[in-house]
């Protein structure tokens, strides 16, 4: 190796890491963090913990509900980003009103088992259908919106390849709980859901985190559109520019810039 080659090879060592980082920073702003994560486990948690000590359905939905509540207002209050604690009551609310309304306390985890199911088979058909949904959910956070479609195949490739394994993660979850469902109980369902929050998650984050450190940096188009707007703007200066000294020459068309008499 020549004194030449080394430098070449820590740039390019040192662009990988910067790849890293961007996209760690980039999964852990989509996908809500550690923060995130303890919003999605804490209200299962606390209902199934409640209905594990005493069987009062009301009371746990309450509680359930009455928690997710809290975690919107404390990130209000933080004037924190609140999208992941209102999907979060929204799916709490919904298995609320399931239990309620049928008078079964396993009806509150069935929302978000079709939820999940659901999601399973998005990641599934948009991969099939050349549109992988990770790479419309990351897509704007790396600031490349679509452009990775048509004009970066690597990184379509490998938001394909994440789909798919969001999509078998979810469905391998599915395939667990979708049978407990018909025939646990409800603690039992409960505390494998809760056991099943995370662990398919950090998964498929790391793979997708995996297959996104491997593939071609993303397209900036949003510096793009700037840098369109900006030599937009010096064109049209220059043309102006150019506009005014021809109407400067028009005035004074005789030689040293002086008009002539008759």
């Amino acid at each position: 190796m020549t004194s030449l080659d080394k430098p070449t090879e820590d740039t390019q060592d040192t662009d990988a890491d910067d790849a890293r980082a961007v996209t760690e920073a980039a999964l852990f702003e989509a996908f809500g963090g550690v923060r995130g994560m303890i919003e999605t486990v804490l209200p299962g948690l606390l209902f199934v913990t409640i209905f594990t000590l005493n069987n009062d359905l009301h009371m746990s939905a309450i509680a359930a509900l009455a928690v997710s509540l809290v975690l919107v207002v404390v990130r209000l209050a933080m004037k924190d980003t609140v999208k992941h604690a209102f999907s979060g009551v929204f799916g709490v609310a919904f298995g609320v009103v399931f239990a309620m309304m049928t008078d079964n306390a396993k009806n509150f985890y069935l929302p978000g088992m079709l939820y999940t199911l659901g999601l399973a088979l998005a990641y599934i058909v948009t991969s099939l259908a050349g549109v992988p949904l990770i790479g419309l959910i990351l897509g704007p956070v790396f600031k490349e919106n679509l452009s990775w479609r048509t004009r970066n195949p690597g990184r379509k490739k490998a938001y394909t390849k994440a789909s798919y394994a969001w999509g078998f993660i979810l469905l391998a979850k599915s395939a667990i709980l979708f049978p407990l469902y018909w025939w646990a109980d409800t603690e039992q369902l409960g505390w494998v859901l809760v056991a099943l929050k995370i662990p398919p998650f950090l998964l498929a984050v790391w793979l997708t985190w995996v297959f996104l450190a491997k593939a071609p940096a993303p397209i900036d188009v949003f510096a793009e559109m700037e840098a369109a707007e900006q030599a937009e703007k010096e064109r049209e200066e220059r043309a102006k520019a150019e506009r005014e000294a021809r109407g400067e020459d028009a005035l004074d068309p005789a030689p040293g810039g002086r008009h002539r008499k008759g």
